[in-house]
């Protein structure tokens, strides 16, 4: 079963970010799967540290072309990502500490975290960034 699917309001309209949006809810559903079938916690913390490794690359390409479009919004974007990663790295954080409780964290975090970003900030940039 999947937490997230791709939906046609989270396309921004550039095929490389819309692209890597797809992996992303990919990672997340993956790290799910994992979280369903009660997985080795190492394998759990090795799926958390590629998705804090794909949405860092994903955020310094998207603030690139934020910058380059001379994007009006870009500062609190960028504000937004810094306060995302925050949210990620703690979620990492509270799995490593308690694999019980962190896993339960995750499943609503990434979920809600993904989902609210890429409706609001993300589906902002949509017509505004070139490829």
């Amino acid at each position: 079963m999947s937490l997230l699917q791709w939906k046609p309001g989270y396309s921004v309209g550039v095929e490389s970010m819309d692209d890597e949006h797809r992996e992303m809810i990919d990672l997340i559903n993956d790290i799910y799967e994992k979280l369903e079938s009660d997985p080795d916690a190492d394998q759990v913390e090795q799926c958390l540290g590629e998705i804090f490794s794909t949405i860092s690359m994903h955020f310094a390409l998207e603030e690139r072309l934020m910058r380059k479009s001379n994007y009006a919004e870009y500062q609190a974007h960028k504000d937004n990502h810094e306060d995302l990663l925050d949210q990620v790295r703690d979620l990492m954080d509270d799995f490593a500490a308690d694999t019980a409780t962190g896993a339960t964290r995750l499943e609503q975090g990434l979920s809600d975290w993904f989902a609210g970003h890429f409706s609001t900030f993300d589906a902002r940039l949509h017509g505004e960034l070139g490829d």
